[in-house]
């Protein structure tokens, strides 16, 4: 499949929210970019599971949660890394602002969903993803950007300027749903 420029897909967003200067660092062969309308074709999901299991949704499903998305305007900022010569997704990651009010009515960054396919890892897109969406947490007027991990990704994110502080804390969510009085059950 040949590359598809910019000017011919349907963005989540302005592709120059993107600061070229993480352009500039990445190989001829890749591109950074806001996630398309088509980049269920392109493998996102798939570069998604390597952080967990991803069920798939269908392309209908997919395509009206990135619809979603984007009818919240300036809030969900979700971006990927395509290789040129397939026009594959090889590295995806999102930050999602959120409005807060504290802080004088600030904004906070919340960075999820960071993820390079394997046979990419250790060539510097993890970092260009977490510099791109930083840049666009700050240009959005964020006081501060963050994100969870694990504590083996923490030297990682240490080495993106990030540091450790507080703790997270979870509550699993029994996976059958209740909506509406009706059960829904997900799959494991």
């Amino acid at each position: 499949m040949p590359f598809t420029p910019d000017s011919e897909l349907d963005l989540l967003f302005p592709a120059e929210y993107i600061s070229q200067e993480v352009r500039s660092q990445l190989h001829p062969d890749l591109h950074i970019r806001p996630l398309a309308s088509t980049d269920y074709k392109r493998g996102h999901l798939n570069i998604l599971s390597v952080l967990t299991v991803v069920s798939d949704p269908g392309e209908e499903a997919w395509r009206a949660q990135f619809n979603m998305f984007r009818e919240i305007q300036k809030t969900y900022y979700s971006i990927v890394i395509v290789d040129k010569p397939s026009d594959r997704i090889v590295a995806v990651g999102t930050v999602f602002i959120e409005r807060k009010f504290l802080r004088g009515l600030g904004s906070v960054g919340h960075i999820e969903d960071i993820a390079v396919d394997k046979s990419q890892q250790g060539k510097k897109l993890g970092l260009r993803i977490i510099q791109a969406l930083t840049g666009i947490s700050e240009n959005s007027g964020c006081y501060k950007t963050i994100l969870n991990c694990s504590d083996a990704n923490i030297p990682f994110y240490q080495k993106c300027g990030y540091e450790k502080k507080e703790n997270e804390m979870v509550s699993d969510i029994d996976l059958s749903l209740v909506f509406c009085g009706l059960t829904f059950y997900l799959p494991p």
